[in-house]
């Protein structure tokens, strides 16, 4: 049998010779430097539309290493932020950059172009009012259409329906989250913040710290007693229609990436509903594994929320 990754991922975990792990990994090393600096970089038409590593992901690799600018092949790093740009204005591009990484000022010059050096620069010192004035001008003044949220080491900033995170002491950002794995508690709060401020602000969010993030929604006794008591053939409302037969269909699919789901009837009859979100789904690899949260997951869980709130919630309170 020929080796395969397997083997090399299985002679990591278990070696105990270090010099032999630093060895296979300097080899992998130098594999890696000759594939991005000599066969891809050097071919630019290459580089540019059929790059030897999938979706540049070599270059995140050193982004997320902590490597700068001069560490990359530039080339290839150019033509990486340039498709992030043509995506962002709608032009054509050969792939989606999702789960995009960039330097946080190369972030900065795509999405608040102009604006670009004094936003490192009040970054560096931290000076987030001076920060928010000028995402506030572009707002109220130019008409831009994003959203935003600092939380510790978090900017959050969501334009449309792609959210973008910028990673604050690591000078680095992720553009276009889609499948990547959520990076900490305080970032998935911040996500679910930034969401209920938009779509369902009466929703009650709590943050368990190290443990998860707690959603609690609420359908009024109201909505509930115009339910019909028994399932009919020709259901006469939409609640009807959802609770009978889609509301436990889309609390299945919730049971994937929450860590629990409580229905409960509080004091006054409304019938409570409470998310527990954590960075683990209830999904498995292939060796027993829980799975971890990723950015799209979320939408799921942002979906169902929001269809309770606007369509059995607020029109009843």
């Amino acid at each position: 049998m020929p080796l395969n990754e397997e083997h090399i991922l299985k002679f990591l975990d278990n070696e105990s010779d270090t010099k032999a792990k630093s060895e296979l990994i300097s080899l992998l090393k130098t594999r890696i430097d000759k594939l991005c600096f000599d066969e891809c970089e050097r071919d630019r038409i290459t580089c540019t539309l059929q790059p030897k590593c999938s979706r540049r992901f070599l270059l995140k690799l050193r982004i997320k290493g902590g490597l700068t600018i001069d560490d990359l092949p530039k080339f290839c790093y150019s033509v990486h932020k340039g498709v992030v740009e043509r995506f962002f204005r709608n032009k054509t591009v050969i792939y989606r950059p999702f789960d995009a990484y960039l330097y946080i000022i190369d972030f900065f010059d795509i999405f608040f172009h102009g604006d670009y050096r004094k936003l490192n620069k009040f970054v560096s010192f931290k000076k987030w009012d001076e920060i928010f004035k000028i995402f506030d001008d572009r707002i109220q003044n130019r008409n831009e259409n994003f959203d935003y949220l600092l939380i510790d080491n978090y900017l959050i900033i969501k334009f449309d329906d792609r959210l973008h995170i910028a990673f604050l002491e690591e000078k680095y950002a992720i553009c276009n989250s889609n499948r990547e794995n959520i990076a900490s508690l305080e970032l998935l709060y911040g996500i679910c913040k930034l969401h209920a401020a938009l779509y369902f602000s009466e929703v009650k969010l709590t943050y368990m710290t190290s443990k998860h993030v707690e959603i609690t929604l609420k359908i009024p006794y109201d909505v509930l007693t115009k339910i019909s008591e028994e399932p009919s053939i020709a259901n006469n409302s939409k609640a009807d229609q959802y609770f009978w037969n889609t509301f436990w269909e889309d609390l299945n699919a919730l049971t994937q990436y929450c860590d629990q789901i409580n229905l409960n009837i509080d004091k006054n009859q409304n019938l409570e509903i409470i998310l527990y979100i954590s960075l683990l789904t209830n999904n498995f690899n292939e060796v027993g594994e829980k799975l971890p949260l990723r950015f799209r997951d979320l939408r799921l869980i942002f979906n169902f929320i929001t269809r309770i709130y606007t369509d059995y919630y607020i029109l009843w309170v």
